[in-house]
């Protein structure tokens, strides 16, 4: 689908080709956009965001799709360095990775394209998963035995081309591990320079609080934005209380917020958007009334599905640091652009008013993937 094309039937003159789906939605257009564009590097580095102690630019950049997009397509691989040492030259210092994703691969492109400013910046990376670490083979389940995190660790810094680890999350909580163990180890880890700071992803609300007790927790990582609002019953109240960061993944809604999926998309074999209920044919025709309410704010702000989404996110809280990812470098522009873009207090209160009236149907993950959130880690005996 052309994004730029769905602009200009919302009465937005957006000139550029079509783009991949799950990206970011780009804009290119008119003058002052391409100012707000060139400004970008002053906005970020002037105004940090804390997760917990730790400070980074208030957007943070995604790399998952990196080694191989949604669409099982391959991108390249000088491109992807280009766009990550483009988001680091206008004030991007956060950048989001995980063993999971190639396995392996994506944190080899991330280091490589980090590695002339590696001290500048905040590197973000997961363990968790159960993954063969002499070949990257995925093996069923999960892992989060100590000896094995360590072996992941010492796979990560060579991979990274670093010596620490700026935050290490657990990417899913093991059912088979206390979390007193894991977080032991982890403190094991920051008192040897490997680790500087540890998160969770997707974790149960007791396993938090039991984490947060053996040692402080910086950030948690859960999907939310728009489309997804689960993280607002327990997580983030949670995390307020317990000054702890929050990162939403997947902040655009794995593109249905831009306005790149709809009635029509058909999902390439091994896109996971294609088992998600959220987007089948009985419900997308329902949920497409968010993305009309995006496009209808987009022109009265003269900006982006996207660029709404993402301010939406930073004006939750001031701890939130969304970290959209994409492979295209438009499309990473305009999304740290969405730091410049301010709502009144009325304009929020009415796009909120709005938003409220819309209920999503179908559900985010297939039942398979969502079996593996909100677990709580078994009992230290």
């Amino acid at each position: 689908m052309n994004r730029r094309n769905l602009l200009k039937t919302a009465g937005l003159a957006i000139a550029g080709s079509a783009l991949m789906p799950f990206d970011t939605f780009a804009k290119t257009s008119s003058e002052s956009e391409n100012q707000l564009l060139n400004d970008n590097s002053s906005l970020l580095t002037s105004k940090k965001r804390k997760l917990g102690k730790l400070e980074v630019s208030p957007i943070g950049l995604g790399v998952q799709n990196m080694s191989r997009t949604y669409q099982t397509t391959i991108p390249s691989r000088p491109e992807m360095h280009n766009i990550i040492r483009t988001a680091f030259d206008k004030g991007v210092t956060f950048f989001d990775a995980a063993e999971a994703y190639g396995p392996h691969e994506v944190e080899r492109i991330l280091g490589e394209g980090v590695a002339s400013f590696r001290d500048k910046i905040t590197i973000a990376t997961k363990y968790g998963w159960n993954i063969d670490q002499a070949t990257g083979k995925r093996l069923p389940g999960l892992n989060s035995q100590p000896e094995h995190i360590k072996k992941v660790v010492e796979g990560m810094l060579k991979r990274l081309k670093t010596d620490r680890i700026d935050l290490l999350y657990q990417h899913r909580v093991d059912p088979q591990v206390p979390i007193e163990d894991v977080v032991g180890t982890i403190k094991d880890l920051i008192k040897e320079g490997k680790v500087l700071h540890y998160g969770l992803s997707e974790p149960g609300v007791q396993t938090v609080r039991r984490a947060h007790k053996e040692h402080p927790i910086t950030a948690i990582q859960n999907e939310y934005s728009l489309l997804w609002r689960g993280p607002e019953k327990a997580i983030i109240p949670l995390c307020q209380e317990l000054g702890i960061g929050f990162v939403p993944w997947s902040p655009l809604g794995v593109g249905f917020l831009t306005g790149a999926i709809d009635e029509n998309t058909r999902y390439a074999p091994g896109d996971i958007r294609g088992n998600e209920t959220r987007f089948s044919q009985e419900n997308i025709a329902n949920n497409m009334e968010l993305v009309n309410l995006l496009k209808k704010w987009s022109v009265q702000k003269q900006t982006t599905p996207a660029q709404i989404s993402l301010a939406w996110l930073l004006a939750q809280k001031p701890w939130i640091v969304p970290i959209p990812g994409t492979t295209q470098m438009a499309h990473m522009q305009e999304n740290i652009s969405a730091n410049a873009l301010k709502f009144t207090s009325n304009e929020w209160q009415e796009f909120n008013s709005q938003l409220n009236t819309i209920q999503i149907s179908g559900e985010r993950l297939p039942a398979f993937v969502q079996a593996f959130s909100d677990v709580e880690a078994p009992l230290k005996k």
